[in-house]
């Protein structure tokens, strides 16, 4: 019998543990020492995105009622705190937002910035919880201590960025979708935002890698292979395509630079972007 304690999946499950427990991971996902970069992304690219979807796709009854946000991979929470904060100026009344992490000093982190950076009142509607992206249902029911019942069919957007890719390498992708969907009521909507595997610097830093290590524990998913869980579950492809090309530990200048040359990029060579972007929504299944 083959040990499995040497294998990709394995060595890529140790270097998660490593990696996003450590204190370097706090610097690099959390508000104030991320990089300007992620800033600018989470008020431009990725704010439009966020309210475009939620302004095109999300009833309006939910709109005034209040919305249930969930960020998945949420690492130090930078994404949902700032979303909570963006939709509550805009006068968009958020009902509660949970954001999940298997890093317990991600979520810790997490917990600590909400405090700072939300009004109090922002803050009580926000919970973190240590949770996998495959099992986010049922970690997420133990965690908040609420039944899985009360959790499901519930959430009007799901999202994730730069953490699904991991689910491909790990061979558990159809887990996390099943439960994205799960945690969806119906006509609710997930965002997914990760690398484009076609962006040159990715493509370079991956043979570098591939001389290494195994191909499986460095896959990024072309875009397709992004989507394809999504519509295979029963969710409605919406958009996808390739977008930003702004790194999120960019600098001031850099991001300056990056601005400056998006649209000419865009219009050039979009599909080279630096990010994949999938959007689905949940409909109902259809008995065959």
């Amino acid at each position: 019998m083959t040990s499995t304690v040497n294998s990709p999946t394995a060595r890529l499950n140790a270097n998660f543990l490593e990696e996003y427990n450590s204190e370097e991971s706090i610097r690099k996902y959390t508000r104030h020492t991320a990089g300007h970069g992620i800033s600018y992304l989470l008020d431009h690219d990725y704010g439009r995105i966020y309210f475009e979807c939620i302004q095109t796709y999300i009833l309006k009854s939910r709109l005034s009622r209040g919305l249930r946000l969930w960020e998945f991979g949420c690492g130090g929470g930078m994404n949902l705190l700032h979303l909570v904060s963006a939709l509550e100026r805009r006068g968009i009344p958020v009902e509660c937002a949970c954001g999940t992490d298997f890093s317990e000093t991600l979520i810790a982190a997490a917990k600590s910035e909400a405090a700072s950076y939300l009004l109090p009142e922002q803050a009580k509607k926000v919970q973190f919880v240590v949770a996998r992206n495959e099992s986010l249902v049922e970690d997420s029911s133990r965690g908040l201590g609420i039944s899985k019942d009360d959790l499901l069919g519930s959430f009007d957007l799901v999202f994730g960025v730069n953490t699904i890719r991991y689910c491909h390498r790990l061979n558990n992708v159809e887990k996390c979708v099943q439960d994205i969907r799960g945690l969806l009521r119906e006509g609710g909507v997930c965002i997914n935002i990760d690398m484009n595997r076609d962006f040159p610097a990715f493509r370079s830093r991956l043979r570098e890698w591939r001389t290494k290590r195994e191909e499986k524990a460095t896959l990024l998913p072309t875009l397709d292979e992004y989507a394809r869980p999504f519509a295979a579950s029963g969710f409605e492809i919406l958009s996808k395509r390739n977008f930003c090309w702004i790194p999120h530990s960019a600098g001031i200048g850099l991001t300056t630079m990056m601005r400056t040359l998006t649209p000419a990029l865009n219009t050039m060579v979009q599909n080279r972007a630096m990010r994949s972007l999938v959007i689905s929504r949940k409909i109902k299944c259809i008995s065959r």
